[in-house]
């Protein structure tokens, strides 16, 4: 427990560090957040904030598990270093796709940024380089774990691989949508992989453990920057990065579908966009004033803070419900 502790600290130090040299870098080159002007007018002040944060966690992320990676393959441990690599491509990855799509809007000034087509094409790709190496290079198997049964079902192969796929990108796209106003989407999915790494404890998955100990630590250092009135947001590089290590964790702890549970909020964010366009496109009328939720509620006159507080506590329990289940 206290090699877990003593990474989480150095991962929040390293992230701190970062952070405070990447935030004025940022604020010169001008890479700042540009507001729909359909959005929600109280986001128009928030202009010209830097944004791309996510890539001090990227880097932050890199350095700790090269360094754990190192500690390992010193103390003889090598098997360790195979399992926390697909992690570590998979959070890299997906923060990639990220960072060309927020570097082709902020920096090139292409508002358009990345086309959806080639996100999605480079998010698949990854998906399925990971889901391949958990299969041929850890011989993982197909085991899936059924919460509330509380057993695991083996699953025939070729379902598993586009189920796992679809878990991949469905979270990574979840997760993206949560992040829309100052500290969401950082204080939930810190909550979310705080929870998997327990669920690694009580497994004894040492991957999980001590690569979700230095994501929790990025995270807990990049809300210092991020919470409201956010001073860095975390763009596409972010919350894709962040919803790849989400779905990379529970398929390396076989239990995608407690998901469900625990990642209930991305789940509804999700949700809502697609019955407000459904219903949009079928009657001509919204049923909430702006999708994702989040907005409708800031349009309700909840406060930024209400919304991160009370989403937060929502995970929180779903996470105590989620281990209770397990």
């Amino acid at each position: 427990m206290n090699f877990q502790i003593k990474i989480l600290l150095a991962s929040f130090g390293v992230a701190l560090v970062l952070g405070l040299i990447v935030l004025p870098i940022l604020r010169k080159l001008k890479v700042s957040q540009q507001e729909r002007a359909e959005g929600p007018k109280s986001h128009l002040a928030k202009k010209g904030t830097p944004t791309m944060g996510g890539i001090t966690s990227i880097i932050s992320i890199v350095i700790l598990s090269i360094g754990v990676m190192i500690v390992f393959y010193l103390t003889d441990q090598k098997e360790l270093i195979k399992r926390i690599v697909p992690l570590l491509f998979a959070t890299v990855g997906f923060g990639m796709v990220g960072f060309i799509d927020d570097f082709k809007k902020m920096v090139l000034k292409n508002t358009d940024g990345l086309k959806p087509t080639y996100k999605m094409i480079g998010l698949l790709i990854i998906s399925v380089c990971f889901v391949l190496y958990l299969l041929n290079v850890l011989d993982f198997g197909t085991e899936t774990y059924i919460p509330i049964i509380k057993t695991f079902v083996e699953i025939p192969i070729w379902i598993y691989i586009p189920f796992a796929i679809i878990v991949m990108l469905a979270t990574t796209n979840a997760v993206n949508l949560t992040d829309g106003i100052d500290g969401l989407a950082t204080s939930v999915t810190t909550i979310i992989v705080a929870c998997l790494t327990v669920i690694g404890v009580i497994f004894d998955t040492k991957e999980i453990i001590v690569f979700g100990s230095i994501v929790c630590g990025c995270n807990l250092a990049f809300l210092l920057f991020n919470l409201h009135p956010a001073k860095m947001f975390m763009g596409d590089t972010g919350s894709l990065m962040l919803g790849g290590v989400i779905a990379g964790m529970a398929l390396v702890l076989k239990m995608p579908l407690l998901l469900i549970i625990i990642a209930l909020i991305p789940v509804i964010e999700t949700l809502s966009v697609m019955i407000q366009v459904t219903y949009y496109k079928k009657t001509g009328k919204r049923i909430f004033k702006m999708t994702p939720i989040h907005h409708h509620f800031e349009l309700s006159g909840w406060s930024e803070n209400k919304i991160v507080t009370i989403f937060s506590l929502i995970t929180l329990i779903l996470c105590v419900i989620g281990l209770n289940v397990i």
